[in-house]
């Protein structure tokens, strides 16, 4: 089942199948644990920051089109909440420049809490930022 990104929630499971296009991407330092990089994704309900790992960098640009399947949304250190492929997951290509977008609401800037009747489940607590603290908004 394909999500929008409006729907997609917090949680450990790789269970994201969705497709997005990439506006920006930011270079990130080779760390010990590999080269990782953040870029801005977005389609036509809401963006989110995704994390691209080793090969990923490399291999998507902004304008690129990608379907991911099996993704995760969750907290990675110092990084904030991160749309990514994870171990099981996987990121291709399926075209460039040829879909709408929206900016606004970014899911990874909205504030989680643990649902209180489910502890395995987040829900929303509020909106830390419109747009992407980590991206400047396109004019």
């Amino acid at each position: 089942m394909h999500l929008f990104l409006k729907d997609i929630v917090p949680a450990a499971q790789n269970n994201i199948n969705t497709r997005f296009i990439i506006l920006d991407k930011a270079r990130s330092p080779a760390s010990a644990s590999g080269k990782s990089c953040i870029a801005l994704a977005a389609d036509e309900t809401a963006a989110v920051h995704i994390q691209l790992w080793g090969d990923e960098c490399e291999a998507f640009e902004a304008g690129d089109i990608v379907k991911l399947t099996n993704g995760i949304f969750s907290y990675v250190r110092n990084s904030g909440l991160l749309l990514r492929a994870g171990k099981r997951g996987k990121m291709e290509k399926m075209g460039e420049f040829t879909v709408a977008f929206v900016e606004t609401p970014n899911v990874s800037e909205i504030q989680w809490n643990p649902d209180p009747e489910n502890p395995k489940r987040y829900i929303q607590n509020g909106v830390v930022s419109a747009h992407s603290r980590i991206f400047p908004p396109l004019p």
